[in-house]
């Protein structure tokens, strides 16, 4: 039987951050020759990471002998980095706002975005005066508020079907169903902002949820699950509804977890896709605000742009980030 430690998670979380850094710069750039990248499946590289955490959080919650030791361990892993690009947006991108520095750092909405984001509220003041426009800082961080909410939902799941309880699967699959019916709900009355809060993500937390606590039924029958998984998807996209997908998107990103062993050490330099995560969002839209797309070469440009990116998160994780873990 597989190791449940020998995985690809390290590759996956990369590929997935890289996929929302792509689709982001297609938007952010305001490029017309970076366009194309908007065809980046941004959705769903931000609810496969949600699928991830499912995966690994009850693991985690599961195998941490008490609930303060699980929730010091999940708030170190999240809470720090995001205070600092919190903290770093609100003081550097002075330097690129409109406004003068005194008129910035006075503003009541310099203080409202630092007060309102510290508490992972970013829909609260999104923005900062002068700065890109008046648009939003740091539209990544949205994804940030859910998964807190998931880190501290985790121990609510257990007590309410206990750590082995044989009715659990019964329990996550009527909380997944109700998910899709608030996902589903919204999406067709076309508030799709509000489909993808914490109810409408919850069931790709709990897909990842189901396979970890099926993990060995899982390995047993993977390839079948995922040709299965592949169809299924498809069927979900033809009549334009939400039924199993989140769940076989599930499969197909746990499946790639725990085949390619060549990929198992992806990760031993460092776990930069945080750090990446959070912070390409204001950078793509500092280069776009200095006009760096659109008065140099923009596929060189988005080059640049990346390997800023990649380096502020590897920065972010040996310098900052693994202090606190």
């Amino acid at each position: 039987m597989q190791d449940i430690a020998k995985n690809n998670f390290d590759f996956i979380r990369v590929l997935l951050a890289f996929i929302v850094f792509v689709g982001h710069l297609g938007y952010l750039s305001t490029s017309p020759s970076l366009e194309f990248l908007k065809h980046s499946p941004v959705e769903v590289g931000v609810f496969a990471f949600f699928i991830v955490s499912g995966f690994l959080i009850a693991r985690s919650y599961e195998r941490t002998s008490t609930l303060k030791k699980y929730i010091k361990k999940r708030l170190n892993r999240i809470v720090p980095a995001y205070l600092l690009v919190v903290v770093l947006c609100t003081v550097l991108l002075s330097l690129v706002s409109t406004v003068s520095f005194s008129e910035y750092f006075s503003s009541p909405q310099t203080l409202r975005y630092f007060l309102w984001n510290s508490a992972f509220m970013n829909f609260m003041a999104p923005n900062l005066p002068g700065v890109f426009g008046n648009g939003a800082v740091n539209g990544a961080l949205w994804t940030l508020k859910i998964e807190m909410c998931f880190y501290f939902l985790v121990p609510v799941l257990f007590l309410f079907f206990g750590k082995n309880n044989k009715y659990r699967n019964i329990s996550l699959i009527v909380f997944y169903f109700l998910s899709l019916i608030y996902l589903n709900y919204f999406e067709m009355i076309g508030k799709v902002e509000i489909s993808r809060q914490i109810p409408g993500a919850l069931c790709y937390f709990i897909g990842g949820m189901l396979v970890y606590f099926n993990f060995h039924k899982f390995i047993k029958h993977k390839n079948i699950l995922f040709i299965i998984a592949i169809l299924t998807v498809w069927i979900d996209l033809i009549f334009k509804i939400k039924l199993f997908s989140p769940i076989m998107i599930s499969i197909i990103v746990l499946y790639v977890a725990y085949s390619f062993k060549f990929l198992n050490n992806f990760g031993k330099y460092g776990d930069f896709t945080y750090g990446i995560y959070i912070f390409h969002f204001p950078i793509i839209r500092v280069f776009a605000t200095l006009g760096l797309f659109s008065n140099y070469n923009p596929y060189f440009m988005a080059f640049i742009c990346m390997l800023v990116v990649i380096g502020v998160g590897v920065c972010s994780w040996h310098l900052y980030e693994k202090r606190f873990l």
